[in-house]
């Protein structure tokens, strides 16, 4: 046995006794060899055996067919020295007998893609000779027809001409034109509907177009006029009735024609565009009827406005269940009687209520709570005479843009009374897509209450500014902007302070001075004088009770001051002859202060005083000359006098905290 001395290296083996050549890699010898040799080492460790490093899915095999045999692929291989005859090119006719089904040669077997495809073009080639059937055998490829249709802005309206084309390549229903997210549904109801009544859209590329394409759509009422130019661009109905007629309303799943708002406007509008007939949802029928020399075709169906245009009735479908008249929503129900002289012991109200009826001019009325401010308020509307037709349609058309369905024309002057909780866009209009009315449009040509009107967001009331003024209102949107009348007659209610009982003779208030001034701070200045007639009601008194207990009434009727009004407003309507207002409160202040028109100097005196005291301002001074000529008309006067302008002054009694 050799043993190995200290510091001498091994001879055949390493640290742990094993010959240097089954060292592991890395653990070579410490005599460094020659590059060259390194190198050669180095590969020699590092090689990897010839495979593939991951795994590879193995190819889909075709029966009975020799690899690079398979027919579609076969005319494709450049000629191979092989005397198999479905591989190279030396037999191209053994090759197109495989390829073209040879007795006795196999195809491969064919896929679901494949499968799905076959069926689809034999179900095609099944529905062609119905299809050329239903189209009267003309083509409908490249085939356009045209609708009518109207787009509602405000209480004005654009005709929209409604195309449809239809041209061959792939199944697809595209709607272009602005149209908004309810219109863009309009595709999958349009399918359902005419699927419901037996004329399903045709399986080629279907374009709808709602021309002027710049302006934006809005609502589900292009429904029918959709549906009516496609069903003339497929040959189901003659392409020239559409062409000259307008269409309005939803189509519901099954093919029934569903009502929709804005009828009346939209109609009046399709009238002015020179159209003379409209199909409208049966249950629209009578509101589109109130525009005169207009032509009322109600529908029920889809299948109806098919028959109104000649279709022929084997090829539709039975009428859906549901095609009955369907009501859009509630009526407006009818306000009540409501007596005036139940206003016992409210003389000086009462009288500023009829000053404000026969001149139509803007009333607060303040006072302690329960004093009978709101009952006086609801009254007011009985006392002023029936609108005119024009002024009625006009209202008639604002309530159909809410979707208050319309029946008969209703002539009494509206009434709303709004929460006061109520936005600045639920008083002047808007919305965050169609704009819609507010509640001061909804009350024009009658009256807007707001009761406790210091509860109001003083922002909300400061909006009725510039409407009360101009008598019109005009909200602006990014891309639209509608104009509605805001003429309404507006009645304040408010309290003296959060308690109610500041300044009551016997009651205690429990308000402190800043929380009654930030209470009545809400009435801004502006606004306040923009109200001819600011009056206070005293708190019922204890013979009052009396009076009321034992079935008292007031020294006024409704009738009476009805008659009274009447008379008054006829008195300035004559006056008023040949110029552009009707009441006097529309009167311009110019007008009042030249010509016949002008007041005595002598009368004028307490006006001058207030104008140098700073406790009236200009306007103020113009709505005083316009309060004192009602009182004059009221008291069958020529002109006013002094008692009348002291009188208007009086009204004008400022709420102070």
């Amino acid at each position: 046995m050799v043993c190995a001395t200290a510091g001498s290296r091994p001879a055949a083996g390493g640290r742990h006794g094993r010959p240097h050549d089954h060292r592991a890699p890395g653990r070579a010898a410490r005599r460094r060899a020659p590059r060259r040799a390194r190198l050669r080492a180095a590969r020699a460790q590092l090689a990897l055996p010839r495979r593939r490093d991951r795994s590879r899915r193995a190819r889909r095999p075709r029966p009975r067919l020799r690899r690079g045999a398979h027919p579609p692929l076969a005319a494709a291989r450049a000629p191979a020295r092989i005397a198999h005859p479905r591989e190279g090119g030396a037999d191209a006719a053994g090759r197109a007998a495989v390829a073209g089904g040879e007795p006795g040669a196999r195809r491969p077997a064919a896929g679901r893609c494949d499968r799905d495809r076959a069926r689809r073009r034999r179900a095609a080639r099944a529905r062609a000779p119905a299809r050329a059937r239903r189209r009267g055998g003309r083509p409908v490829s490249g085939r356009t027809s045209r609708a009518w249709a109207v787009a509602l802005e405000g209480l004005g309206g654009h005709p929209v001409e409604v195309e449809a084309h239809v041209a061959s390549g792939l199944p697809r229903f595209v709607l272009i034109g602005l149209p908004d997210a309810s219109l863009g549904e309009a595709r999958d109801r349009i399918r359902a509907a005419l699927n419901s009544t037996g004329q399903p859209l045709p399986l080629d590329r279907v374009t709808v177009n709602l021309s002027p394409a710049a302006m934006r759509k809005h609502g589900s009422g292009f429904d029918l006029a959709i549906a009516a130019s496609i069903l003339a661009a497929t040959g189901v109905i003659d392409a020239a009735g559409p062409a000259r007629c307008a269409h309005l309303g939803e189509l519901a799943l099954t093919g029934a024609v569903r009502p929709v708002a804005g009828v009346l406007p939209a109609v009046a509008a399709a009238r002015a565009a020179g159209l003379d007939t409209v199909l409208v949802p049966a249950a629209n029928a009578a509101e589109a009827a109130l525009v005169e020399g207009m032509r009322v075709v109600p529908i029920s169906s889809l299948r109806q406005l098919a028959l109104h245009y000649g279709a022929d009735a084997d090829l539709l479908a039975d009428e859906p269940d549901d095609a009955r008249v369907l009501e859009l929503g509630e009526a407006r129900a009818a306000a009540p009687h409501r007596e005036l002289a139940d206003a016992v012991g409210m003389d000086s109200a009462v009288r500023a209520a009829v000053v404000a009826a026969a001149g139509r001019h803007h009333l607060l009325l303040h006072g302690p709570p329960g004093s009978g401010k709101t009952m006086l308020a609801e009254r007011l509307p009985g006392i002023l005479p029936d609108l005119d037709v024009d002024t009625a349609i006009e209202v008639a058309a604002l309530r159909s843009l809410r979707g208050e369905p319309i029946g008969a024309l209703d002539r009494r002057p509206p009434f709303e009374a709004p929460h006061h909780t109520a936005s600045a866009v639920a008083l002047i209009g808007g919305g965050s897509g169609e704009i819609r009315p507010g509640a001061i449009s909804l009350a024009a040509h009658g009256v807007l209450l707001l009761d406790e009107a210091p509860e109001f967001p003083r922002r909300v009331l400061d909006a009725l500014r510039q409407p009360l003024e101009s008598g019109s209102i005009t909200v602006h949107r990014a891309r639209q902007s509608a104009t509605f009348p805001a003429n309404a007659q507006l009645v304040l209610g408010a309290n003296p302070c959060p308690c109610g009982y500041a300044g009551v003779v016997g009651a205690a208030c429990t308000c402190t001075a800043p929380v009654r001034r930030g209470y009545l701070q809400r009435l801004s200045g502006p606004l306040l004088d923009r109200i001819d007639l600011q009056v206070g009601v005293e708190p019922v008194t204890l013979a009052v009770s009396r009076l009321i207990a034992d079935g008292a009434q007031g020294p006024t009727s409704t009738a009476a001051a009805a008659a009274a009004v009447i008379e008054a407003r006829e008195r300035a309507r004559r006056r008023l002859a040949g110029t552009p207002w009707i009441t006097n409160s529309e009167v311009d202040g110019a007008w009042l202060r030249r010509g016949d028109h002008r007041i005595a100097p002598g009368a004028a005196t307490a006006i001058d005083g207030a104008l140098r005291n700073g406790t009236l301002t200009m306007r103020g001074a113009t709505r005083t000359l316009r309060v004192a000529w009602t009182l004059a008309d009221l008291d069958g006067a020529d002109r006013p006098t002094a008692v009348h302008i002291g009188a208007a002054l009086v009204y004008r009694d400022r709420l102070v905290a």
